[in-house]
């Protein structure tokens, strides 16, 4: 796959991912980010297909977003409510749009796209140069598997189903994972991240101005602990 969010992964993205527009998923979800926006406007960085950003406006929060690929924005735009949420086309970690906001968040891991430790500090300061002050910033994001890795081994198996198979390919060097992905009647596939600890993205937002609000495990606000699988963390702006 030459383009790995072209026409390809777009034209199956919402069904590949339809367990992520359950309202167990999405209720949680729109909940925290809209009482984190507090009635001010919200950001997206790499909206997607519009999972979150559609359900947010309709929730009543006024939401823009940021997204790379056309192909993704195209199935956007052709939803319902998808006239209430404008999108640039651009990268997150660059692209600018008018105004201030009260949150800008950025979920579903997809900081890890960004594949090298500049670009990730970049769109740091990014979020931070769009929030006003007293704004947040929002990332959703697994953390490394790498205690399920056996000495000598770089693979870690991460979901065996009947409809899928997910594996990840760790370089600890690098701090990459290649995640491999097996799916019936579909050709093999693979995309590529950079990891990182919470503790580094804390320093990332250190760097951009902001400090440590909040962290949980899940959408639910379940603790976070040495254990949790994933994260949400929140970053504030300070008062000027």
């Amino acid at each position: 796959m030459d383009d790995p969010w072209g026409e390809d992964t777009a034209a199956t993205y919402d069904t590949d991912d339809a367990a992520m527009f359950s309202d167990e998923v999405l209720g949680p979800t729109v909940a925290l980010l809209a009482e984190l926006a507090a009635g001010r406007p919200a950001l997206e960085f790499a909206a997607g297909t519009g999972r979150v950003a559609l359900a947010l406006a309709a929730s009543g929060v006024d939401v823009s977003g940021i997204e790379l690929s056309e192909s993704m924005t195209a199935r956007l735009r052709v939803k319902p409510g998808s006239e209430r949420v404008p999108i640039t086309i651009g990268d997150m970690a660059t692209t600018r749009v008018p105004g201030e906001f009260g949150l800008v968040y950025l979920v579903y891991n997809t900081i890890t796209n960004l594949l090298t430790q500049e670009e990730q500090v970049a769109c740091f300061a990014n979020a931070a140069a769009h929030l006003e002050p007293g704004g947040c910033f929002l990332i959703e994001v697994f953390v490394p598997r790498l205690r399920h890795l056996p000495p000598g081994n770089t693979l870690v198996a991460y979901e065996v189903t009947d409809s899928h198979v997910g594996v990840d390919e760790y370089d600890v060097l690098a701090q990459r994972l290649v995640s491999h992905h097996a799916l019936p009647g579909r050709p093999f596939a693979r995309s590529h991240h950079r990891y990182a600890w919470p503790a580094e993205y804390d320093l990332m937002a250190r760097l951009a101005g902001l400090e440590p609000h909040a962290r949980w495990a899940d959408w639910s606000r379940r603790p976070f602990t040495a254990d949790s699988a994933s994260h949400v963390s929140v970053w504030r702006k300070p008062d000027r």
